[in-house]
């Protein structure tokens, strides 16, 4: 990969204060803490400190700038092709309440942007799941009806915006986009003027249940909170095999400025071709906007994604020649085996401490749900979509099984396989590069930086004990279990792991 296709930063990050939070220095007693700065977890801290209730969210990292922050950011209840799949596995109840909670929630995130005041680029545009290939036409048209049926102001057509020819394409009117990053700090500063306290770099290692619950993290302070929300994306704690009903999947990021002529006027998604996602967004540059390219999904630490990235340029260059590229980054998105995020109480047993994952690429909408469904459910109020988010629901879960397998054997086929995987010589790493290499009986990652220094971690996930594999065009390591995410000095950058990979010497 040239100079030029190296990953940078999120275009979302480099346009967005980069304000602070201070880390938690001491014990804290709160109505309720809330682990996770994303969307899903600032959403239910907002909601919560508007209910009365003392909050504190703890941040790994920054908050709004994890996944949230590496996001396509399209606000739509549209999720490619799930209306006719949830028919067929909720009945046509749980479509439509799946399209109620989604939408409502988008309705919710407008009237908060308007009441805050909030400058995060908010457009309504018109969402699409299209395709190329004439053969698919019945299955977006089963779509389009099933989403109409569940209802969304849904319908099929055969033209769009695009600058190329569709087969054709569910559309729904009336969806949106924004700036999730600025959207958020709003959301954050709000929640914080109402007494909500934020800390970062603020990692939680253990949640002991009871009343209160009781939070270790890693700066020793201590947090006690009647209700636990963890909002991780992908659960640091598992007590309902949530593990086993989840997989991670990584996607790359394309963006850059196009003529506003040119603009293809809506939020388009495609099954096709790994997927491909295209829209847009507001640029400071007179007379052009943002293009935002999204696709080429595939399993964290499997494969070379330098040769994805030049894939997904190619398709979005050719379509798009105008398109003059400034932003490349990758983001990374968590499958529920039988479609609908998990969202309640964390365990079948829980009483104070409950969960929000599995949004499956659909984080913005999801998120917002998550945080009025959370809050309801701890705030004791009614709500009639909890039943079918609940991580604890059983029969759909039996009707996936399939997809569960087929889960499980991915990762067993890693947790073996990867073991068995030859070793290269250290010797033969170029500048720049990574490999799990065998040292004195164990495996151990080792990455050569750009001035020729070696430097070793332990290869062995800190989450579950799967082996790492480098990533890189942005120079990390991955696990291909569960989706941990480590610098190549072995300190965490995504989650399930909460503890670095242990150095090594070589």
């Amino acid at each position: 990969m040239s100079e030029k296709q190296q990953v940078s930063s999120s275009y979302w990050l480099d346009t967005a204060p980069d304000n602070r939070h201070p880390a938690l220095t001491e014990d804290l007693d709160v109505d309720v803490a809330v682990i996770g700065g994303g969307i899903a977890g600032l959403c239910t801290a907002w909601e919560l400190t508007r209910a009365g209730r003392s909050v504190a969210v703890l941040e790994a990292g920054r908050v709004a700038a994890g996944v949230t922050g590496h996001t396509t950011a399209k606000v739509t209840a549209l999720h490619s092709l799930v209306y006719d799949k949830l028919r067929r596995t909720r009945g046509p109840d749980g479509a439509r309440l799946y399209a109620r909670s989604q939408s409502e929630a988008i309705e919710r995130a407008a009237g908060i942007a308007a009441e805050l005041g909030v400058d995060c680029d908010w457009e309504t545009r018109d969402a699409y799941t299209y395709a190329t290939d004439e053969g698919r036409t019945e299955e977006l048209r089963a779509e389009a009806r099933a989403a109409a049926e569940a209802g969304l102001p849904a319908s099929f057509v055969t033209e769009t915006g695009l600058p190329f020819p569709v087969a054709g394409a569910v559309r729904v009117t009336g969806q949106a986009q924004f700036h999730p990053r600025k959207y958020l700090l709003a959301l954050a500063a709000d929640l914080a003027g109402r007494g909500g306290r934020i800390f970062e770099d603020t990692t939680v290692l253990g949640l002991e249940e009871g009343e209160p619950c009781r939070l270790s993290t890693t700066t020793g302070a201590t947090v006690r909170a009647r209700d636990v929300v963890v909002a991780t994306h992908y659960p640091i704690f598992d007590r309902a095999l949530l593990f086993a009903r989840l997989s991670p999947r990584r996607e790359l990021v394309v963006a850059g400025t196009i003529p506003a002529e040119r603009d293809p006027d809506g939020m388009f998604i495609t099954p096709e071709e790994g997927t491909r996602s295209v829209r847009t967004a507001p640029h400071a540059s007179e007379g052009r906007r943002l293009l935002i390219v999204t696709g080429e999904h595939f399993t964290p630490g499997t494969g070379d994604p330098r040769a994805r990235f030049e894939r997904l340029t190619s398709w979005a260059t050719e379509r798009f020649p105008d398109l003059e590229v400034t932003h490349r980054w990758a983001t990374q998105d968590i499958d529920p085996t039988d479609t609908v995020p998990m969202v309640g109480p964390l365990h079948a047993g829980a009483r104070h401490a409950y969960v929000a994952t599995g949004f499956g690429g659909w984080g913005m909408s999801g998120g917002m749900m998550a945080g009025r469904l959370l809050a309801a459910q701890i705030t004791g109020e009614e709500c009639e979509w909890s039943a079918l988010y609940d991580p604890r629901r059983v029969k759909p879960a039996l009707r996936e099984a399939p997809s569960f397998l087929k889960t499980q054997a991915k990762v067993a086929g890693h947790f073996v396989g990867d073991r068995l995987r030859p070793s290269p010589p250290v010797e033969s790493l170029p500048p720049g590069e990574g490999a799990v290499v065998r040292a004195d009986g164990h495996r151990v990652a080792v990455y050569r930086d750009d001035d020729g220094a070696l430097h070793a971690v332990s290869a062995r996930c800190t989450h579950l004990g799967c082996l790492v594999d480098f990533n890189a065009a942005e120079r990390a390591w991955e696990c291909p279990c569960h989706g941990s995410r480590f610098d190549t000095d072995g300190k965490v950058i995504q989650g399930p792991a909460t503890k670095p990979l242990e150095r090594r010497d070589i």
